[in-house]
């Protein structure tokens, strides 16, 4: 496939994510631009194109595809549409970028795959902490072995019924696994995993359990894990999404034999070092755009100057340790 010297995208499901998170940047980054969009509400589609200069909008998203001036198209829908989307993209022969998590089950995630590869097409996923600059740190701390070897890691989420770091309850797919895949867990413990595979290479074990104890919603509400690395690294998770407002708490460890680091997903962008006696703390200022540093990449990627961190391939892995611990 010749590489195109600017990415133009069209974004299918132009909704909340897309407001200030991602498509914003699309028209700063250079070699990029964003010429349509598309939502199955007219008004919603239209409005948006207005208030963001984008020339183009749709209410059918084969229309988007099918526009010549679209040459990558942006799945901004929830998980439930991605499979179909992707397939549709693929087949008119432009690359894809879809949100996290990349569908509902690994199965899906797998055919998202296989028909990116039939038609020869890329496939990009928005796990976007792989391009922050705080998990970056964490990174290159683990790299330069600041903390030895690494043993294990820990990851604790406990929220209230009504999150801070997600929308409420009232009429939310988040929490509809018919849409989703499952609730708050497959919406937020797919970022923890996947920079975690980022980090320290795939998950190749894993099991837990998971319930819904408290029965608001259709989902699970809590869950437990323990996961296994290929390294021999070992890892632990506790999620639950009811707690009292005294238990809310959102941490991740990373042990190893000469101290730890300790970060954050959701709630700060500091991280810190502990290690034979050295203290180092770090705060970051994040984006305005939060997914920018990500989409950077994948412009690099189509172009053929740079590569992504984030594709089909170690998003599903990231599914496929979801569903083991969820089954």
């Amino acid at each position: 496939m010749e590489k195109p010297k600017t990415i133009r995208w069209g974004i299918i499901g132009c909704g909340d994510v897309c407001e200030v998170k991602s498509a914003p940047a699309m028209q700063k980054i250079p070699g990029s631009s964003l010429v349509a969009v598309m939502r199955r509400n007219a008004e919603k589609a239209a409005d948006y194109a207005q208030r963001h200069d984008v020339p183009k909008w749709y209410n059918d998203a084969q229309q988007l595809i099918d526009d010549p001036e679209v040459n990558a198209i942006y799945i901004a829908t929830p998980p439930s549409s991605h499979a179909q989307y992707t397939a549709m993209a693929a087949a008119a022969g432009k690359p894809v970028y879809v949100e996290k998590p990349m569908a509902r089950t690994f199965a899906e995630c797998q055919q998202m795959i296989e028909v990116c590869q039939r038609h020869a097409v890329p496939l990009h996923v928005a796990y976007y902490r792989r391009s922050l600059p705080q998990f970056l740190q964490v990174k290159q701390w683990v790299e330069e072995g600041a903390i030895g070897d690494v043993r294990m890691v820990q990851i604790e989420l406990f929220q209230s019924a009504q999150p801070a770091i997600v929308r409420g309850l009232d009429n939310n797919w988040r929490v509809d696994p018919e849409i989703a895949g499952g609730g708050f867990f497959y919406d937020l413990a797919s970022h923890q995993l996947d920079y975690l595979d980022y980090l320290l290479g795939p998950i190749t074990q894993a099991n837990g359990f998971s319930d819904n104890q408290a029965g608001w919603y259709k989902a699970e509400d809590i869950v437990s894990a323990n996961f296994r690395f290929e390294s021999g690294v070992i890892g632990t998770g506790s999620w639950c999404f009811t707690v009292h407002e005294s238990a809310v708490k959102e941490e991740a460890r990373i042990i190893g034999e000469k101290g730890q680091i300790t970060f954050h997903y959701f709630t700060s962008n500091k991280v810190k070092l502990e290690s034979d006696g050295r203290v180092e703390e770090m705060d970051f200022d994040m984006p305005k755009h939060i997914q920018q540093p990500l989409i950077e990449k994948i412009v690099s990627d189509l172009q053929g100057s740079g590569a992504s961190p984030s594709t089909g391939e170690s998003a599903a892995r990231t599914n496929w340790v979801i569903d083991q611990i969820c089954k």
